[in-house]
């Protein structure tokens, strides 16, 4: 599986990737928005279950490697939760090494992803943001999503607790 953007190229998660997925979940700027930075062991795990074959129907998530065309440097890490019996909804996700923020890959690999997924007929696409994380936001406004609602103290981050932007998609085919 390969998506394709001029600029970028996202490719499923493999094991010789394993340096950028550590490397982004140990980014201090990326992890701000996310979690407490997690040990290496849990960073392990997360990274071997991303790594199972993926399809519509799956219950683990889509993991995706986003590289610069121009270098093939690595840059994040796009995905999503299917939810696809009986809703046919997938929530999506992204984490950028912070270093590459602001140069608009986010919402160009977003795009690919959304555009792949509602090919592949899902009705809805969903993102939980963290109110306040305006950056993220944006991406997501730029694909098309609305903001639908903000569930209070609906996570805990850091040891507070944080409120959640909801935004949605639909599929206009659907």
């Amino acid at each position: 599986m390969q998506l394709l953007t001029p600029r970028l190229s996202l490719t499923r998660l493999q094991p010789e990737d394993w340096q950028i997925f550590k490397a982004v979940h140990e980014d201090p700027g990326t992890m701000t928005w996310v979690s407490e930075i997690p040990d290496e062991n849990d960073i392990r795990q997360r990274f071997t279950e991303r790594l199972a074959p993926w399809q519509v129907t799956s219950f683990h998530m889509l993991c995706l490697v986003a590289r610069l065309c121009e270098t093939n440097e690595p840059i994040g890490l796009f995905g999503c939760s299917a939810e696809w019996q009986p809703y046919r909804q997938a929530e999506v996700g992204y984490m950028l090494c912070h270093r590459f923020t602001g140069n608009g890959y986010g919402s160009e690999a977003l795009k690919a992803l959304c555009d792949f997924l509602l090919q592949a007929e899902f009705h809805k696409l969903k993102a939980l943001v963290i109110e306040g994380n305006w950056p993220s936001r944006r991406i997501l406004e730029k694909n098309g999503f609305t903001l639908e609602g903000t569930l209070r103290d609906n996570y805990l981050l850091n040891d507070q607790w944080v409120n959640d932007w909801v935004l949605g998609r639909l599929n206009p085919q659907h």
